[in-house]
């Protein structure tokens, strides 16, 4: 479901002279697309102008992305001395990415490290995973712990190694345990608001220019299911 993005409900998270995260909403688009609807670069872009009081065109690079209906951090690059430094840390796994995912079904093990190979159907915006290696496959591995038990989900923990298109959605749903909302990987109905239950979490990295190792923490959503999740 789309909705309108502007700097007012912009969620900062972490800001310095070389990076910037936000907490993005269900909804939001990291990046433009043919939709049309204003990406969260151009809102963020918009904020540090407004903030800063910079004539002109504000530099913002983006270094990664999240689903559109997936919530929660996104970090950008705010110089041009920053944007390829952590371009390579992205390519090259040497940034620790956590996401919690509500499930339906109670995983087959309380953990497990998961390895798929995923091969992307771009006409249907949406990747499937094999056992085994197969033609035009992406090797996909993420670890996952069961965190907690809910009346009518359970709440997973995600350590990912690799960063596939959809990768998270693609192998929980092989498992049996499809995401709360995730209509197009198998959920029997959709969220209120159009979004699911897959959170970007935390993000921990060395820092692009300081080298000093930081981690930034994002709230999940206010809802009933995700308060439930964090009560306790």
């Amino acid at each position: 479901m789309a909705q309108k993005s502007d700097t007012k409900n912009l969620h900062v998270l972490y800001e310095d002279n070389h990076l910037i995260a936000v907490n993005k909403r269900s909804g939001d688009i990291v990046q433009g697309d043919k939709t049309g609807d204003t990406p969260l670069s151009d809102v963020v872009k918009q904020y540090l102008k407004t903030k800063y009081n910079k004539p002109g065109n504000v530099y913002l690079g983006v270094v990664h992305r999240l689903d559109r209906p997936t919530t929660g951090i996104v970090l950008f690059a705010k110089t041009s001395k920053a944007l390829p430094r952590l371009n390579k840390m992205f390519a090259e796994g040497k940034t620790e990415k956590t996401y919690w995912a509500v499930v339906k079904k109670k995983p087959p093990r309380e953990s497990e490290v998961l390895t798929h190979w995923l091969v992307r159907n771009p006409k249907q915006n949406k990747s499937y995973a094999h056992s085994k290696e197969v033609p035009n496959s992406k090797k996909a591995i993420l670890a996952y712990r069961t965190l907690k038990k809910l009346d009518s989900y359970y709440l997973l923990e995600i350590d990912l190694k690799t960063g596939r298109h959809h990768q998270i959605r693609a192998q929980l749903a092989a498992l049996g345990c499809v995401i709360k909302g995730d209509l197009k990987y198998g959920a029997d109905r959709s969220n209120k608001n159009g979004g699911i239950h897959l959170h970007a979490g935390s993000l921990e990295l060395e820092h692009p220019v300081k080298k000093e190792k930081i981690q930034i923490l994002a709230p999940p959503p206010k809802d009933s299911v995700w308060d439930a999740c964090i009560s306790g």
